[in-house]
């Protein structure tokens, strides 16, 4: 998968926070597809067909969002990690829901939450550090000159 340079930035493989998270989307999405059953077994979730069914497609929507980030320009890299903020975010609090209900695996729980959690802690200190800058340099280059 070929990643378009940006001007002035090393773009190797991992240099950037979230570009790790999207190659960590991509790598997890794939095992998701490819192995529903080991990828469930390694978060511990029992292997059902519906769970299969619903992992995999889970893979295929961290496969997107993690590609769509990596092919992306400047300006689409902002939009899309605030869309994948969104996401985690949600994911986060739905795992949460169910850690406070307790009704499922606690193992399960955990670690889906922690990685959805860490997922979504990244994505914010980014984009609240995105936000700062931009207010440092004057209400023009907040939201498209809007101000906030």
């Amino acid at each position: 998968m070929a990643v378009r340079p940006r001007a002035g930035h090393d773009r190797s493989m991992g240099s950037d926070s979230l570009e790790m998270l999207a190659w960590g989307r991509i790598g997890l999405g794939l095992s998701s597809l490819a192995s529903p059953a080991v990828t469930g077994r390694v978060f511990g979730i029992d292997p059902t067909p519906e769970v299969g069914y619903l992992t995999r497609i889970y893979g295929g929507r961290a496969i997107a969002l993690g590609a769509a980030y990596l092919l992306a320009g400047e300006a689409e890299r902002e939009r899309l990690q605030l869309l994948s903020l969104g996401v985690d975010i949600s994911d986060t609090a739905t795992g949460l829901g169910h850690l406070l209900r307790r009704d499922g695996s606690p193992r399960a729980l955990v670690l889906t939450t922690a990685l959805t959690g860490t997922y979504a802690a990244v994505g914010a200190v980014r984009a609240l550090r995105r936000h700062a800058r931009r207010l440092e340099r004057g209400p023009a280059t907040c939201n498209g000159g809007k101000g906030l």
